[in-house]
């Protein structure tokens, strides 16, 4: 059985974040096993997959090397990305059956475009003990799926150090689990407009690389910002950083990027 390890919202190798992906099931192993694998393999998340009668759709599930999640859109750029790139597939699209709905990935010139769920967040107050760990506080504090902070500079978000477990008490404490996403309009002159970073204790993650799923919430957020549909973020994980365009279309957001195949493998156990 083969696997294979990508850069998903990169350009180049060793950027941008990666995910393993596991060649399509006929049937889905037992969860257990998937989640010793997520934990064997250590990277933010493993994605799995399962053929269909229709050849250009798949059941799509992802774990962290912690805990299966509903969401993830850098895994699910990594598995179009095999799909097309590494077995073939020769549909312009292929759509992934998910627990958060129907998902697809597009090519699209050099790279990829996926259509994900909306997650527009409200505005709250700063829950007990996010300014302490974050180090630093915020203008704004939103919540949807996580907590999202704003701050005024991109060079808060940058040099950020925040304390982790302090994190993922004060997002647990108003959200299922302790994730936080950072965030600040990018300085004059910048090739993007947004600069985030997202701290994921409460999925097992200190710190994500690059994170689809962040991004339908920050997409709906700085669209209504400035003011128009399409926003470019940079996510700024300290040495690796990643890069992604967001269209927000509706109750939908396209995320758009492009993903690098780093490594295959093949794994000497089955389910």
């Amino acid at each position: 059985m083969r696997q294979w390890t990508v850069d998903a919202f990169a350009a180049q190798p060793f950027r941008g974040n990666p995910a393993c992906v596991v060649e399509p099931f006929d049937a889905w192993p037992d969860a257990g096993w998937m989640q010793a694998l997520a934990a064997e393999n250590n990277q933010a998340e493993t994605a799995f997959l399962l053929k269909t009668a229709d050849p250009a759709r798949f059941g799509l599930r992802w774990f962290t090397p912690a805990v299966e999640v509903p969401l993830c859109g850098h895994a699910t750029l990594a598995s179009g990305h095999v799909l097309f790139a590494e077995l073939g597939l020769a549909a312009g699209q292929v759509t992934f059956e998910t627990k958060s709905g129907p998902l697809t990935v597009a090519r699209r010139g050099d790279g990829y475009e996926m259509d994900f769920p909306a997650q527009p967040p409200q505005r709250i107050d700063a829950p007990e003990g996010l300014v302490e760990a974050l180090g630093a506080t915020p203008t704004e504090v939103w919540a949807s799926n996580y907590l999202i902070a704003l701050f005024d500079d991109e060079a808060t978000v940058r040099n950020l150090r925040p304390d982790i477990p302090g994190l993922n008490r004060a997002a647990g404490a108003v959200r299922d689990r302790g994730n936080v996403g950072v965030a600040a309009l990018a300085k004059a002159g910048a090739e993007h407009d947004v600069v985030d970073r997202f701290f994921a204790p409460g999925s097992g993650i200190p710190e994500d690389p690059c994170t689809g799923s962040l991004h339908c919430i920050l997409a709906p957020l700085f669209a209504d910002k400035l003011g128009r549909p399409t926003v470019r973020f940079h996510q700024a994980y300290p040495g690796r950083g990643g890069d992604m365009e967001c269209e927000v279309a509706g109750d939908r957001v396209r995320i758009r990027g492009g993903a690098v195949t780093m490594m295959e493998s093949r794994l000497r156990l089955t389910p």
